[in-house]
């Protein structure tokens, strides 16, 4: 076989594994067996094994891939003619209300701190940490007030939360969404007293 089918091969089942498994932690946590993900994904477990050596490491490989897909998503909606403070932040709330499959798949993982049992794993746990203090810093250098990022950041991901998980129709989404652009475009938000 060539170098070049082996390599499209591979990458073609490690995403194949990695879709599978995310959709699987998606609908029943990361209690699923890596039996149940070599069979959605059409693998056999050993070839599983041999991607990703045990679940745990497959988790942390679904929790990286969802985090930079998100950071993708993100800088794909980041508009560089915005010449004003916030415009990472407004990419961040327009990737979270984006409805591709991708968007709904990382809005999910914005949420990943929720999950039952998915910081027992170690190295996820720091994952989330990284990629939390990560978007600390893109959004610090934003040019707005820390207050202002943490109430909009947090507003976008919970109200993406709550349309994933049907506890908002679209008249309430594209009202948070226009809000939530319109605080991050002109800070016209300041702390309490």
């Amino acid at each position: 076989m060539a170098e070049g089918r082996q390599t499209r091969n591979t990458a073609r089942t490690r995403r194949a594994v990695l879709d599978a498994a995310t959709q699987l932690i998606l609908d029943k946590g990361t209690a699923v067996t890596l039996a149940e993900v070599a069979s959605a994904a059409g693998v056999s477990k050993s070839g599983l094994i041999h991607h990703f050596g045990n679940r745990d490491q497959l988790v942390v490989a679904v929790v990286e891939d969802m985090f930079e897909q998100f950071r993708s998503a993100v800088l794909g909606h980041l508009d560089l003619s915005e010449n004003y403070p916030g415009k990472m932040l407004r990419a961040y709330v327009r990737a979270l209300f984006e409805g591709s499959t991708e968007a709904v798949a990382a809005r999910d993982f914005t949420a990943a701190s929720n999950w039952n049992g998915l910081h027992a794993i170690p190295a996820v746990a720091e994952l989330i940490d990284e990629h939390n203090a990560w978007w600390g810093e893109q959004l610090a250098q934003d040019g707005l007030s820390a207050e202002l990022i943490q109430i909009v950041r947090r507003a976008a991901e919970g109200v993406a939360t709550a349309a994933l998980q049907g506890d908002e129709d679209e008249e309430g989404i594209a009202t948070a969404r226009r809000l939530l652009l319109d605080l991050a475009t002109h800070r016209t938000f300041s702390a309490p007293l």
